[in-house]
């Protein structure tokens, strides 16, 4: 294996890690004011100075190489998908973690890249394999069994919860695909700057107008947190992810991501104390088995997998 592919393959792993953080922050932050609008505002307020700041460098540099620049309807165009879907995506996923334990929420959103593949099948005209069938089959079996337990514990509100977070997924799903040719136009660095810059504005409006606080008033701790969620947990690993995706394939950066739920499950049991039993493992296995066998297969969706391995920031 040679150095570059060794980074490739680091990046991929530490972005995949601080990823799973971010319902641990959450989570963490609901314990001084449950508010899913709040924390997602104050996360994309400490978010966006990065990626303006970033974003600013890009297309600096595409200028001064004289790199064709984006046209008015890439622009247009990405700041839609930031706007209608980022925005709406992360919320519904912030709104469900009102509700749901961290462990569950993130085998939900871990379901998405098998709604790419339906969706490419039903809309896209990509074919589905035996083996994307199998995949998906085994990770909402799993999904099942993680419900078990999850039931028992999580009250009626837990399928409101669990419906917030699919419907986030499947959402996600619908703009990466949606995002193939922008990310063609716009590079994916400064195509993520631009959809995260745009998501941003409209979550502090649903706050605003959610609560008619216009100072984001919240404790300190819970500053703390969002801020810590903004860096740690959306622009350190997104730009990671992009590091990978530029030195190994986006199958092997997506493989890698595999590991996510099982941190953001180490982390939940021993940071937060969600109960974690034998059957919850087996449930989780079954999820991240069912996405392994479905991404070996996702030879024709490779493409899709890279917007997603670019995106994962929700």
């Amino acid at each position: 294996m040679n150095r570059q592919t060794l980074l490739g393959y680091v990046y991929a792993a530490t972005g995949a890690a601080l990823f799973s953080t971010k319902a641990i922050f959450i989570k963490l932050a609901y314990q001084d004011k449950v508010d899913a609008t709040l924390m997602l505002a104050l996360r994309m307020m400490a978010a966006a100075p990065f990626f303006i700041v970033i974003g600013l460098a890009i297309f600096w540099q595409k200028y001064k190489r004289g790199d064709p620049l984006p046209t008015a309807r890439a622009w247009w165009g990405s700041i839609a998908i930031g706007v209608f879907g980022f925005y709406l995506s992360a919320w519904l996923d912030f709104a469900g973690l009102e509700y749901i334990t961290a462990q569950l929420e993130r085998l939900l959103l871990f379901t998405y890249p098998v709604m790419i593949m339906i969706l490419g099948w039903a809309f896209f005209g990509s074919r589905i394999g035996w083996r994307g069938v199998l995949g998906a089959a085994i990770t909402y079996l799993g999904l099942g069994v993680v419900f078990i337990t999850a039931r028992d514990i999580g009250g009626s509100n837990l399928y409101l919860g669990a419906a917030l977070v699919l419907a986030c997924a499947f959402i996600y799903a619908l703009y990466q695909l949606l995002s193939k040719t922008l990310i063609k136009q716009m590079g994916s660095p400064l195509f993520t700057c631009v959809v995260m810059i745009s998501a941003t504005l409209p979550c502090m409006a649903h706050y605003v107008i959610k609560s008619g606080d216009t100072h984001f008033i919240a404790t300190t701790r819970f500053y703390g947190l969002a801020a810590a969620c903004g860096f740690f947990a959306t622009v350190l690993p997104g730009f990671l992810m992009n590091a990978s995706l530029a030195k190994v394939s986006a199958q092997a950066t997506s493989m890698i991501a595999s590991i996510s739920p099982v941190i953001t499950i180490f982390l939940a049991v021993s940071l937060l104390g969600e109960q974690f039993t034998w059957i919850d493992a087996l449930g989780a296995a079954m999820v991240i088995a069912g996405i392994i066998i479905f991404a070996t297969d996702d030879t024709k969706q490779a493409s899709a997998r890279e917007t997603g391995a670019e995106l994962e920031a929700v």
